[in-house]
């Protein structure tokens, strides 16, 4: 390849299953070097991956496509010329966030491509009929991040179908995104998903217990000032009881009663609300819990394997073992059929000798 990539970064490769669409297969081992390259002769940005000899990954950008984060380490998106779903799983979340924006900037990119393009063609198209040979080999050499290889024929069969090409893609690609975001991935992409579950689930736990602290010193200080008020209001109406001396005190006094009962009532009201917050901690809880028992038991399915591996690797072992002890015992049967042939040759000598005397 003769362009140099314009921007690399190492992930794990995963393809959506052409039978089922809703499983991730690992399309590497292990992480590969994922690179935009440009691809001058045809105007077009395009991501390429190579695994060993073949090209695991080559997805031409357009201005359609859209990749997105499942995950703090995971993200995906859908070619809907190669009829699939790429995946891919980053070390960091940084590493992530970055492949993310070059996705973005390069799909702008390739839109301005395009756009400019079809300025072209709608300048052109007036005077195609008209045109000198001339004004059609200055249009060949026009750059390339401007102008579409090809002849003014090829030019006019693009942008009249690249609205049928657009709406036909967008179609796929809406609905092989829909048929990859509730894929079931496998260990290693589940793993991705359930740490970054498992994050925002402590991060929400511990905002929400934070959250709880705060609300229960709050209701503490609420019920202290309701039963202060309260107990201004049993003073109130006692003073009303013993000094009713004239109307203009009681009115105040009633005006201030209605004051204290209102501002009691709107306590309640926030305590209320502030009980009712309670379940949301406790199902936060409850996910935590789900995800981190999924954990726990990918983890064991996980060690379960590992286990198996050093049991075929110690099988094997043995079995090497034991060949080369059968091949030492055969050459030792050997050496003595060699030891014993000589020895009747010997025999055969004395006995010729015995026989001529």
């Amino acid at each position: 390849m003769g362009e140099q990539p314009l921007f690399s970064l190492k992930a794990h490769v995963f393809q959506i299953d052409p039978d089922t669409k809703r499983n991730w297969i690992p399309a590497s081992k292990h992480a590969v070097t994922v690179s935009f390259f440009y691809d001058a002769a045809r105007s077009v940005y395009r991501i390429i991956s190579v695994g060993g000899t073949k090209a695991i990954i080559n997805s031409t950008i357009t201005p359609n496509m859209t990749f997105t984060k499942t995950s703090q380490k995971f993200g995906q998106w859908a070619d809907s010329r190669a009829n699939t779903v790429y995946g891919l799983g980053f070390a960091t979340e940084q590493q992530l966030q970055q492949f993310s924006e070059q996705f973005k900037e390069f799909k702008e990119s390739a839109r301005l491509v395009r756009d400019k393009s079809q300025e072209k063609f709608e300048l052109l198209s007036p005077a195609l009929n008209i045109s000198s040979p001339q004004v059609l080999c200055e249009d060949r050499q026009s750059p390339p991040l401007l102008g579409v290889n090809g002849s003014s024929e090829d030019k006019l069969f693009r942008s009249k179908s690249a609205d049928m090409e657009e709406s036909s893609e967008k179609e796929q690609m809406r609905k092989m995104l829909s048929e990859g975001s509730i894929c079931e991935r496998n260990p290693e992409a589940e793993l991705f998903s359930l740490r970054d579950s498992n994050a925002k689930l402590v991060a929400a736990l511990h905002e929400a217990n934070s959250s709880i602290d705060q609300w229960k010193k709050q209701l503490a200080e609420y019920q202290e000032e309701t039963v202060r008020l309260r107990e201004q209001v049993a003073e109130l109406e006692a003073q009303r009881g013993v000094s009713a001396s004239s109307e203009t005190a009681s009115e105040e006094l009633s005006q201030t009663v209605a004051e204290m009962e209102a501002l009691i009532k709107a306590k309640d009201e926030e305590i209320s609300i502030l009980r009712g917050k309670k379940p949301d901690v406790i199902e936060l809880e409850k996910e935590r819990e789900e995800a981190c028992q999924r954990m726990q038991d990918l983890e064991v399915k996980n060690s379960e394997l590992e286990k198996r591996v050093r049991s075929a690797e110690g099988a094997l072992a043995s079995s090497q073992d034991a060949r080369g002890r059968a091949e030492i015992a055969m050459q030792k049967v050997i050496e003595t059929l060699d030891v014993k042939i000589c020895n009747l040759s010997d025999l055969r000598q004395n006995l010729a000798k015995l026989l001529e005397k």
